[in-house]
Protein backbone atom coordinates (compact mmCIF):
# COMPACT_ATOMS: atom_id res chain seq x y z
CA UNK A 1 0.00 0.00 0.00
CA UNK A 2 1.24 3.65 -0.50
CA UNK A 3 -0.23 5.51 2.46
CA UNK A 4 -2.27 7.73 0.78
CA UNK A 5 -5.07 8.70 2.54
CA UNK A 6 -2.18 8.59 6.43
CA UNK A 7 -3.88 10.94 8.25
CA UNK A 8 -6.84 11.84 6.63
CA UNK A 9 -10.86 11.46 8.00
CA UNK A 10 -13.52 10.60 6.11
CA UNK A 11 -17.44 9.85 5.64
CA UNK A 12 -18.71 6.62 3.71
CA UNK A 13 -22.03 6.46 2.72
CA UNK A 14 -23.89 3.56 1.49
CA UNK A 15 -21.64 0.11 2.36
CA UNK A 16 -24.32 -2.44 2.23
CA UNK A 17 -22.16 -6.07 1.84
CA UNK A 18 -19.23 -6.70 0.71
CA UNK A 19 -20.18 -6.66 -2.82
CA UNK A 20 -20.96 -3.11 -2.92
CA UNK A 21 -18.56 -0.31 -3.91
CA UNK A 22 -18.57 1.59 -0.86
CA UNK A 23 -17.61 -1.92 0.88
CA UNK A 24 -14.54 -1.89 -1.19
CA UNK A 25 -13.82 1.89 -0.98
CA UNK A 26 -13.86 1.47 2.95
CA UNK A 27 -11.40 -1.52 3.25
CA UNK A 28 -9.02 0.33 0.60
CA UNK A 29 -9.37 3.33 2.74
CA UNK A 30 -8.21 1.83 5.69
CA UNK A 31 -5.55 -0.37 3.74
CA UNK A 32 -4.54 3.47 2.80
CA UNK A 33 -4.39 4.84 6.55
CA UNK A 34 -7.58 6.56 6.25
CA UNK A 35 -9.85 6.74 9.52
CA UNK A 36 -13.64 7.34 8.69
CA UNK A 37 -16.95 6.51 10.01
CA UNK A 38 -19.46 4.49 8.39
CA UNK A 39 -23.34 5.61 7.71
CA UNK A 40 -26.39 3.88 5.98
CA UNK A 41 -30.16 4.24 6.67
CA UNK A 42 -31.01 2.26 9.44
CA UNK A 43 -33.13 -0.20 7.55
CA UNK A 44 -30.02 -0.76 4.66
CA UNK A 45 -27.85 -1.46 8.32
CA UNK A 46 -30.25 -4.32 9.34
CA UNK A 47 -29.93 -5.79 5.67
CA UNK A 48 -26.35 -5.32 5.55
CA UNK A 49 -23.54 -6.58 7.90
CA UNK A 50 -21.92 -2.85 8.11
CA UNK A 51 -20.98 -3.96 11.72
CA UNK A 52 -18.56 -6.70 10.37
CA UNK A 53 -17.06 -4.00 8.15
CA UNK A 54 -16.60 -1.25 11.31
CA UNK A 55 -14.74 -4.07 12.99
CA UNK A 56 -12.84 -4.85 10.00
CA UNK A 57 -11.23 -1.09 9.81
CA UNK A 58 -11.79 -0.19 13.27
CA UNK A 59 -14.78 2.49 12.43
CA UNK A 60 -17.63 3.37 13.79
CA UNK A 61 -21.03 3.95 12.91
CA UNK A 62 -23.78 6.22 12.74
CA UNK A 63 -27.02 5.43 11.66
CA UNK A 64 -28.84 8.34 8.96
CA UNK A 65 -31.56 8.60 6.41
CA UNK A 66 -29.47 10.52 3.99
CA UNK A 67 -32.71 12.52 2.91
CA UNK A 68 -32.99 13.81 6.92
CA UNK A 69 -31.45 17.30 7.34
CA UNK A 70 -32.25 16.68 10.81
CA UNK A 71 -29.81 13.35 10.65
CA UNK A 72 -27.49 14.61 8.71
CA UNK A 73 -26.56 17.48 10.91
CA UNK A 74 -26.04 14.74 13.79
CA UNK A 75 -23.78 12.70 11.50
CA UNK A 76 -21.43 15.46 10.56
CA UNK A 77 -21.26 16.92 14.29
CA UNK A 78 -20.15 13.39 15.54
CA UNK A 79 -18.37 12.41 12.87
CA UNK A 80 -16.03 15.26 13.53
CA UNK A 81 -16.38 14.56 17.33
CA UNK A 82 -15.25 11.53 16.94
CA UNK A 83 -12.27 11.92 14.33
CA UNK A 84 -11.33 14.60 15.72
CA UNK A 85 -11.69 17.27 12.92
CA UNK A 86 -12.58 18.26 10.02
CA UNK A 87 -13.32 15.99 7.34
CA UNK A 88 -11.08 15.41 4.30
CA UNK A 89 -13.28 13.30 2.01
CA UNK A 90 -17.06 11.82 1.11
CA UNK A 91 -18.35 8.89 -0.53
CA UNK A 92 -22.32 9.59 -1.50
CA UNK A 93 -23.01 5.99 -2.59
CA UNK A 94 -26.64 6.11 -2.56
CA UNK A 95 -29.55 5.39 -4.67
CA UNK A 96 -32.91 3.31 -5.37
CA UNK A 97 -36.27 3.61 -7.42
CA UNK A 98 -38.95 2.21 -5.73
CA UNK A 99 -39.91 2.05 -9.80
CA UNK A 100 -37.67 -0.27 -10.67
CA UNK A 101 -38.69 -2.58 -7.81
CA UNK A 102 -42.43 -2.48 -7.85
CA UNK A 103 -42.41 -2.94 -11.79
CA UNK A 104 -43.35 0.37 -13.26
CA UNK A 105 -42.31 0.81 -16.84
CA UNK A 106 -40.74 4.38 -17.60
CA UNK A 107 -43.54 5.37 -19.58
CA UNK A 108 -45.74 4.58 -16.61
CA UNK A 109 -44.47 5.66 -13.46
CA UNK A 110 -46.04 6.45 -9.66
CA UNK A 111 -44.72 9.95 -9.81
CA UNK A 112 -44.71 9.81 -5.78
CA UNK A 113 -42.59 6.71 -6.23
CA UNK A 114 -40.27 8.69 -8.79
CA UNK A 115 -40.36 11.41 -5.82
CA UNK A 116 -38.89 9.39 -3.84
CA UNK A 117 -36.38 7.72 -6.00
CA UNK A 118 -34.71 11.24 -6.49
CA UNK A 119 -34.56 12.00 -3.11
CA UNK A 120 -32.82 9.47 -1.98
CA UNK A 121 -31.13 9.00 -5.11
CA UNK A 122 -29.86 12.84 -5.77
CA UNK A 123 -31.46 15.13 -3.62
CA UNK A 124 -29.54 13.43 -0.37
CA UNK A 125 -26.15 14.06 -2.21
CA UNK A 126 -27.10 18.08 -2.54
CA UNK A 127 -28.59 17.87 1.43
CA UNK A 128 -24.92 16.30 2.62
CA UNK A 129 -23.19 18.97 0.81
CA UNK A 130 -25.04 21.41 2.01
CA UNK A 131 -24.21 20.29 5.62
CA UNK A 132 -20.72 20.09 4.63
CA UNK A 133 -20.25 23.69 3.03
CA UNK A 134 -22.84 25.30 5.84
CA UNK A 135 -21.19 23.64 8.81
CA UNK A 136 -17.82 24.62 7.06
CA UNK A 137 -17.16 20.97 7.81
CA UNK A 138 -14.53 19.83 5.11
CA UNK A 139 -10.63 20.66 5.77
CA UNK A 140 -9.36 22.43 2.07
CA UNK A 141 -8.34 20.31 -0.44
CA UNK A 142 -11.04 17.87 0.90
CA UNK A 143 -12.71 15.42 -1.40
CA UNK A 144 -16.41 14.68 -2.21
CA UNK A 145 -17.15 11.86 -4.53
CA UNK A 146 -20.56 9.99 -5.39
CA UNK A 147 -21.08 7.14 -8.12
CA UNK A 148 -23.33 7.47 -10.76
CA UNK A 149 -23.72 5.39 -14.20
CA UNK A 150 -23.26 6.28 -18.00
CA UNK A 151 -27.55 6.06 -18.43
CA UNK A 152 -27.22 9.58 -17.14
CA UNK A 153 -26.14 10.51 -20.74
CA UNK A 154 -27.08 7.33 -23.11
CA UNK A 155 -30.88 5.34 -23.20
CA UNK A 156 -30.58 2.19 -21.13
CA UNK A 157 -34.54 1.38 -21.49
CA UNK A 158 -34.69 -0.81 -18.34
CA UNK A 159 -32.76 1.33 -16.01
CA UNK A 160 -35.69 3.37 -15.58
CA UNK A 161 -36.27 6.83 -13.39
CA UNK A 162 -32.64 5.58 -12.20
CA UNK A 163 -31.30 7.62 -15.23
CA UNK A 164 -33.01 10.43 -14.30
CA UNK A 165 -31.69 10.24 -10.99
CA UNK A 166 -27.90 10.03 -11.59
CA UNK A 167 -28.34 13.05 -14.54
CA UNK A 168 -29.56 14.97 -11.75
CA UNK A 169 -26.93 13.85 -9.26
CA UNK A 170 -24.16 14.71 -12.00
CA UNK A 171 -26.10 17.89 -12.54
CA UNK A 172 -25.73 18.72 -8.66
CA UNK A 173 -22.16 17.99 -8.74
CA UNK A 174 -21.45 20.20 -10.80
CA UNK A 175 -22.91 23.21 -9.47
CA UNK A 176 -22.43 22.08 -5.95
CA UNK A 177 -19.10 21.75 -6.55
CA UNK A 178 -18.26 25.35 -8.40
CA UNK A 179 -19.10 26.60 -4.48
CA UNK A 180 -17.80 24.35 -2.85
CA UNK A 181 -14.19 25.14 -4.50
CA UNK A 182 -14.80 28.38 -5.07
CA UNK A 183 -15.34 29.14 -1.24
CA UNK A 184 -13.42 26.32 0.78
CA UNK A 185 -11.16 24.92 -1.94
CA UNK A 186 -13.05 21.21 -1.91
CA UNK A 187 -13.35 18.71 -5.26
CA UNK A 188 -16.71 17.61 -6.32
CA UNK A 189 -16.65 14.84 -8.65
CA UNK A 190 -19.04 12.06 -9.96
CA UNK A 191 -17.52 8.62 -10.86
CA UNK A 192 -19.45 6.45 -13.91
CA UNK A 193 -18.60 3.21 -12.86
CA UNK A 194 -19.12 0.31 -15.18
CA UNK A 195 -22.39 -2.19 -14.57
CA UNK A 196 -20.96 -3.79 -11.30
CA UNK A 197 -22.73 -6.86 -10.12
CA UNK A 198 -23.95 -5.76 -6.76
CA UNK A 199 -27.16 -5.74 -4.33
CA UNK A 200 -28.49 -2.71 -5.84
CA UNK A 201 -27.85 -2.84 -9.11
CA UNK A 202 -29.20 -6.75 -9.48
CA UNK A 203 -32.98 -5.20 -9.20
CA UNK A 204 -32.63 -3.77 -12.54
CA UNK A 205 -34.39 -6.12 -15.15
CA UNK A 206 -31.57 -7.88 -17.75
CA UNK A 207 -28.86 -6.59 -15.80
CA UNK A 208 -26.90 -9.87 -15.78
CA UNK A 209 -26.63 -9.68 -19.96
CA UNK A 210 -25.80 -6.09 -20.16
CA UNK A 211 -22.71 -6.54 -17.79
CA UNK A 212 -21.99 -9.58 -20.22
CA UNK A 213 -22.53 -7.12 -22.90
CA UNK A 214 -20.27 -4.17 -21.52
CA UNK A 215 -17.57 -6.75 -20.54
CA UNK A 216 -17.78 -7.56 -24.62
CA UNK A 217 -18.32 -3.68 -25.63
CA UNK A 218 -14.93 -2.32 -23.37
CA UNK A 219 -11.42 -2.99 -24.52
CA UNK A 220 -10.43 -3.18 -21.10
CA UNK A 221 -13.02 -5.23 -19.86
CA UNK A 222 -15.56 -4.37 -16.92
CA UNK A 223 -13.83 -2.09 -14.24
CA UNK A 224 -14.63 -4.17 -10.97
CA UNK A 225 -15.67 -2.58 -7.94
CA UNK A 226 -12.25 -2.76 -6.37
CA UNK A 227 -10.46 -1.34 -9.23
CA UNK A 228 -13.94 1.49 -8.86
CA UNK A 229 -12.49 1.81 -5.08
CA UNK A 230 -8.85 1.89 -6.27
CA UNK A 231 -9.80 4.78 -8.87
CA UNK A 232 -11.62 6.76 -5.43
CA UNK A 233 -8.90 6.18 -3.15
CA UNK A 234 -6.73 8.37 -5.89
CA UNK A 235 -9.69 11.41 -5.80
CA UNK A 236 -9.59 11.43 -2.04
CA UNK A 237 -5.48 11.71 -2.20
CA UNK A 238 -3.68 14.69 -2.56
CA UNK A 239 -2.45 13.08 -6.17
CA UNK A 240 -5.95 15.23 -7.43
CA UNK A 241 -5.93 18.25 -6.28
CA UNK A 242 -6.92 20.33 -9.09
CA UNK A 243 -9.65 17.72 -10.04
CA UNK A 244 -13.18 18.72 -9.36
CA UNK A 245 -16.36 19.11 -11.57
CA UNK A 246 -15.43 16.33 -13.67
CA UNK A 247 -17.69 13.30 -14.32
CA UNK A 248 -15.28 10.42 -14.65
CA UNK A 249 -15.88 7.55 -16.55
CA UNK A 250 -14.44 4.12 -14.93
CA UNK A 251 -15.49 1.46 -17.21
CA UNK A 252 -12.57 0.15 -19.30
CA UNK A 253 -13.71 2.66 -21.86
CA UNK A 254 -16.72 1.43 -22.91
CA UNK A 255 -18.00 5.47 -22.85
CA UNK A 256 -16.39 5.67 -26.12
CA UNK A 257 -16.97 2.38 -27.94
CA UNK A 258 -19.45 2.31 -31.09
CA UNK A 259 -18.76 -1.15 -31.92
CA UNK A 260 -16.65 -4.18 -30.70
CA UNK A 261 -15.06 -7.14 -32.62
CA UNK A 262 -16.60 -9.12 -29.89
CA UNK A 263 -19.72 -7.74 -30.27
CA UNK A 264 -19.97 -7.93 -34.17
CA UNK A 265 -18.76 -11.63 -33.92
CA UNK A 266 -21.82 -12.61 -32.01
CA UNK A 267 -24.03 -10.66 -34.91
CA UNK A 268 -22.28 -12.46 -37.79
CA UNK A 269 -22.11 -15.83 -36.56
CA UNK A 270 -26.11 -15.26 -35.82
Amino acid sequence: MYNLLKGKKGIIFGALDENSIAWKVAERAHEEGAEFVLTNAPIAMRMGGIKDLAAKTGSEIIPADATSMDDLNNLVEKSMEILGGKIDFVLHSIGMSVNVRKGKHYTDQNYDFTTKGWDVSAVSFHKVMNVLYNKQAMNEWGSIVALTYMAAQRVFPDYNDMADNKAYLESIARSFGYFFGRDHKVRVNTISQSPTPTTAGQGVKGFDGFISYAEKMSPLGNATALECADYTISLFSDLTKKVTLQNLFHDGGFSNMGVSDAVMERFIEE
